[in-house]
Formats: structure tokens, C-alpha cells, sequence
């Protein structure tokens, strides 16, 4: 198997199903309570992957016998091999900021002031929400979770300093 086959969400998959078993509804649910506040991904990928995946070998497919009868998915050897190997593999991709307001920002200098201050103002109180977020996963994640704690730092931080950013542009428009 060529590792060009497996996509950064082949590895979330992976990742999640090598924690315990899961439907591709659980990997939803607990993408959305965690790696989904910072890697956002057409959720339908959830669906597909996992029986792509299984028929790749890596992982196991089980049907339940009564109720919805709904596909229940675990790591193979193979599939645990193909995640250890990636998580050690160094990461050189640059990372991507695909922020709204920052375009806006970028263009903006054909609008008035206050128009800008408005615009600032508002990304501010977003980042502010999503710091708010953050610090309530912060509090609920168990300290055990060294990794999740971590990322979430890096979140924490990161939220921080846009906070700051669109503070400081609300309060001095750049000049041209």
C-alpha cells in the first residue's frame, strides 16, 4: 500500500479508532469535541473513509446484528503500523491561516475607518468566543490527556494572539 493513498483524514481515522472502535457517527461526535475546532474537513469524509480504509486493510469491519445494524470499525495491525509510522514522520508542510477577516483586512483600504474598526471589533469577539471555547475543553479534558492538553495550548495561544491583533487594529487603523 502506497502511503500517497492516505490523506491527512485517513490519518484522523486511524487516529481515533487505534483510542477504541467507532462508527462513522462516533468519529463525527468526536471530531466535533475536539481536532474539529482546528481542523476543519467536509464531514461526509467520515462516512466514506473508515470503509475505504477497511478495504485497504487497515482497519476491521463489523456489523451490529440488531438494532441499525450500523458498521463498527477497528484498527488493524497494518493500520496501527501505517499511523505510527506517519506520527513520526517530521512535518515540514507550512501551516495555513484561511481566515475571512484577514482577507477583508487585506483589501480594505478603499473603506473608511470606521468600517475597519467595525471590522476588527468583530473578529476580536470571535476569537474571544473561541478562547471562551477552548478554555472550557481546557477545563473539561482530563489532565491525563498530556497530547490533548498540548494542543490545546497551542489553540489557547494562538486565539490569544488574534485577540490581541484585531485589538490593536481596532484601536490604530494600519496606515497606508
Amino acid at each position: 500500500m502506497s502511503r500517497t493513498t492516505l490523506t491527512p483524514v485517513s490519518y484522523l481515522v486511524l487516529g481515533w479508532i487505534a483510542h477504541s472502535p467507532a462508527t462513522p457517527y462516533d468519529l463525527k461526535r468526536r471530531v466535533a469535541e475536539s481536532v474539529g475546532h482546528f481542523w476543519e474537513f467536509p464531514h461526509s469524509q467520515l462516512y466514506a473513509e473508515p470503509a475505504r480504509l477497511a478495504g485497504l486493510g487497515l482497519l476491521g469491519e463489523e456489523q451490529e446484528q440488531q438494532g441499525r445494524r450500523r458498521r463498527v470499525y477497528s484498527i488493524t495491525q497494518a493500520g496501527r503500523e501505517a499511523l505510527e509510522a506517519w506520527l513520526r514522520e517530521p512535518t515540514s508542510e507550512e501551516p495555513q491561516i484561511r481566515d475571512i477577516g484577514l482577507l477583508k483586512l487585506f483589501f480594505s483600504s478603499s473603506l473608511d475607518s470606521e468600517s475597519v474598526i467595525a471590522l476588527a471589533r468583530a473578529q476580536e469577539q470571535s476569537h474571544r468566543d473561541k478562547l471562551s471555547t477552548y478554555e472550557e475543553l481546557d477545563r473539561r479534558v482530563p489532565k491525563e490527556a498530556v497530547s490533548a492538553h498540548a494542543t490545546l495550548q497551542a489553540g489557547l495561544a494562538f486565539e490569544r494572539a488574534f485577540i490581541d491583533f484585531w485589538g490593536e487594529i481596532a484601536s490604530r487603523r494600519p496606515s497606508a
